[in-house]
């Protein structure tokens, strides 16, 4: 299986002493066994195009005859990065016909073809299967050509593109190349279930353009490329950009269904959608038979392989399989309006009922995502920091407040401070939490007993209107700063 941005097979022999006319006439007569387009002929050889079509690749087979030798190279012209075998498969099939022609062939009709080839040998044209290979230049544009839209391919360079942007912003702001941390990925929109079903759902959205590391980024938009130039020319723009964002979302609410505390980011989910659609495609008979078992082959061994490798620690399968499976249900949900791709209402009603179905879906799920402890502590927490705030705003007040006043406030505060001491102590009933946890709850529990004894010793001070517990009131907040500092740099 040949692989690049122009997959080709290769393969050159030696004439044997045969002249360069007979094995051009031989060869000319050997091509007409099959569907293959000639649509170049010289003293040198021939160039022909073989299938071309929505779901069919075209691929240019060039026999060149130079100095003794013949060079035969097929390759790939409708973008693939993957030729599944077909190059080499072409390049055996014409040296076996050829075999054959020239086994069989009379010396008669061989003189016949030889001579209603004279125009060509006699001509003064240049022979462009001659002409230089490709320089440095004209291959960087052809890969330059892969991140610009153009008809036919016009979101997924889109898609692509934005990618690589928020990765370069991440990069920036900081971010590691390879290695992102964890606070990183969240502060940039990542999946987590904790945050995002407490009202930030528009991660749901951001995972799917976010990326951990280069290599990871390289992978998907790899990926993403290749489905693209497959799919997107035959579902057009609204279409392909539907599925891609209608899959990363059900995806990403599969992750979050699945994995209590996995932080997601990643193309990966939506790109299975896609590879979902299309292999809901190649069940149909939409696509020509004769290309449906190879590619049905092909692209189940792709996902399958990836799934099995998303079983791998630290790899969000969940987000895998809910992005396939949606693919799926939406390549068959679009298969009524790909039949009558001429009726553009019909196809937009179809997307607007798609999208009404992935909104209800992912209601659904998002309203039934199970507690789980970590949900439980992060909501804890909320409280907490709540009634922290309520107990601080005491050193707010002016300095001309009623003494009265004061110790009612300083009391309420108090007060605030036993309700936190008593969220530590659920916190403890929390039985899967990881230790560190439990450590930061230890902590916590000693920062507000520290503050209930340095707001008693506030009040003692106040109704004695005596310093003598400054020294005391000292102590406990030179602790205080002490687990503050400890508990932000072990945040």
């Amino acid at each position: 299986m040949a692989f690049g941005f122009t997959p080709k097979f290769e393969q050159d022999l030696d004439l044997n002493g045969l002249d360069p006319k007979h094995y051009l006439a031989i060869s000319l007569e050997a091509v007409k066994q099959f569907d293959w387009k000639v649509n170049y002929i010289s003293r040198s050889g021939f160039i022909a195009l073989i299938g071309g079509g929505i779901f069919s690749s075209m691929e240019e087979l060039q026999v060149r005859i130079q100095e003794g030798r013949v060079f035969i190279v097929s390759k790939n012209l409708s973008n693939g990065m993957f030729d599944w075998g077909k190059n080499k498969s072409h390049v055996e099939e014409f040296i076996e016909a050829f075999e054959n022609v020239q086994s069989n062939i009379s010396e008669h009709d061989l003189d016949e073809k030889i001579t209603e080839l004279t125009p060509v040998f006699g001509s003064e044209e240049e022979d462009k299967l001659n002409a230089p290979p490709a320089n440095f230049q004209q291959n960087l544009q052809t890969f330059i050509s892969f991140f610009i839209p153009r008809k036919g391919y016009f979101i997924t360079p889109i898609i692509i593109n934005i990618n690589i942007l928020v990765f370069v912003l991440m990069l920036l702001s900081g971010v590691s190349f390879f290695e992102p941390r964890s606070e990183d990925l969240i502060a940039w929109g990542a999946n987590i279930r904790m945050l995002t079903i407490e009202g930030q759902w528009w991660r749901l959205i951001t995972n799917i353009f976010l990326h951990i590391g280069i290599l990871h980024l390289m992978f998907n938009m790899y990926a993403l490329l290749y489905i693209g130039l497959l799919l997107e020319p035959y579902l057009g723009k609204i279409r392909f950009a539907a599925a891609y964002l209608f899959t990363g979302i059900l995806a990403s609410l599969t992750s979050i269904y699945w994995h209590p505390v996995t932080i997601s980011a990643g193309a990966s989910g939506a790109i299975f959608g896609m590879y979902g659609v299309f292999l809901a495609m190649l069940t149909t008979n939409f696509i020509d038979k004769s290309m449906r078992k190879q590619l049905l082959i092909s692209i189940g061994v792709f996902v399958a392989f990836n799934l099995m490798n998303g079983m791998k620690q630290g790899i969000d399968n969940a987000a895998h399989i809910g992005g396939l499976v949606s693919g799926l249900i939406i390549g068959y949900a679009y298969y009524p309006s790909l039949k009558k791709s001429s009726e553009i209402n019909f196809k937009l009603i179809t997307v607007g009922l798609i999208a009404i179905m992935v909104v209800f879906t992912s209601f659904i799920i998002y309203h039934n995502i199970p507690p789980d402890e970590y949900s439980k502590y992060n909501k804890d927490m909320k409280e907490f920091a709540n009634n922290e705030q309520i107990a601080l705003s005491i050193f707010k007040i002016s300095p001309k407040t009623p003494n009265n006043e004061v110790i009612s406030d300083l009391n309420a505060g108090i007060n605030n401070w036993q309700k936190n001491l008593l969220i530590i102590n659920k916190m403890d009933q929390l039985d899967d939490l990881p230790p560190a946890l439990f450590s930061r709850s230890a902590k916590l529990r000693q920062y507000c007993k520290l503050r209930i004894k340095s707001y008693n010793y506030l009040i003692k001070e106040v109704n004695e209107n005596n310093r003598q517990y400054q020294s005391a009131i000292d102590s406990c907040n030179i602790q205080i700063k002490s687990i503050i500092d400890d508990l932000r740099s072990n945040n």
